[in-house]
């Protein structure tokens, strides 16, 4: 079970549609009340608000927000289940073969699984794919709706590592 390690693939979709100009970092996505109710990690999104793309990846990576990964995901492809057919599709093009993506946090739910050379192979690919936005995993806080928050990687927290994700569920412990 990868958790939240799930939201790496989840910022490469994201990503790709960037450099392909399908979505601009201040788009705004209209936030569901699904988004809204997702527990776990949050950034706190607004019922009904609008948030801008480049504040929901900072959520995403930064917080590891949930409900930042359910409002990109219906953003782009108007609903969570055909985004994770996007990252279904995009795994088997990097050459992850022993990955299924259920949803876009990493929530654990049966079937969703990623194994740990996957894991590599998408951490490389978003490093020298998306040089130009990795600095996203990389800041120490971010700020939204007037709430502070640090980032969830300790060791980014702490200035001695520069980024991609952590994660915690009680099935995929810390990873």
């Amino acid at each position: 079970a990868p958790s939240s390690l799930t939201k790496m693939m989840t910022a490469y979709i994201v990503f790709a549609m960037l450099r392909a100009g399908r979505i601009r970092l201040d788009q705004t996505f209209p936030v569901s009340e699904r988004a809204w109710r997702m527990q776990g990690s949050k950034m706190f999104v607004p019922l009904g608000g609008q948030v801008a793309v480049e504040e929901l990846i900072q959520g995403m990576l930064i917080q590891s927000g949930n409900d930042a990964c359910i409002v990109l995901a219906e953003g782009i492809a108007a609903s969570e289940e055909q985004f994770v057919n996007l990252m279904n599709d995009t795994a088997g093009k990097l050459g992850m073969t022993n990955t299924h993506y259920v949803n876009t946090t990493g929530w654990p739910a049966e079937n969703h699984y990623m194994s740990a050379r996957d894991t590599t192979i998408i951490a490389t690919h978003l490093i020298r794919d998306f040089p130009e936005y990795y600095h996203y995993f990389s800041e120490t806080e971010f700020k939204f709706n007037k709430i502070a928050q640090g980032n969830r990687n300790v060791l980014v927290d702490k200035g001695l590592a520069d980024g991609l994700k952590t994660g915690h569920t009680d099935a995929g412990g810390f990873g």
